[in-house]
């Protein structure tokens, strides 16, 4: 059997355990940064940064870090200071996780705890549903 045929056609996300882990790897490597303060950009200073989520390509070249700001700070603002530090945080990565090539970043606002509060709320709204009476058998 060649090693060709044991891939799967996927949807480009990384599929498999390597790519899950070494995302656990990136998101721990990246939370442990923020939360020590080892960077410093006047735009991040008001509210700290959160690392939800990371997903790597299946070649592991590619990181999609999903990130919130903690404080309630302005995530558009945020973004454009991670923008900015990512070749920082990149050589911070290649020390801290044993990967042969750092992917690059991309740094997107996570928006899946407002998409559940969205549902939450409809479904609080969502009128109770009435009971019928049953008839005596």
């Amino acid at each position: 059997m060649s090693r060709g045929s044991r891939r799967s056609g996927g949807s480009g996300r990384g599929s498999g355990q390597r790519p899950l882990r070494v995302g656990e790897a990136l998101r721990h490597a990246l939370a442990d940064v923020f939360l020590r303060g080892d960077v410093y950009d006047p735009e991040l200073a008001p509210s700290a940064v959160l690392v939800t989520e990371v997903r790597m390509s299946s070649d592991l070249r590619q990181a999609t870090v999903f990130v919130l700001p903690f404080a309630g700070g302005d995530g558009t603002v945020m973004l454009t200071a991670l923008a900015r530090l990512t070749p920082y945080l990149r050589g911070v990565i290649a020390k801290t996780v044993a990967l042969r090539r750092v992917p690059e970043l991309e740094f997107r606002l996570d928006t899946a705890f407002d998409h559940a509060a969205r549902v939450d709320a409809l479904l609080k709204a969502a009128p109770a549903p009435v009971a019928e009476d049953e008839e005596p058998a």
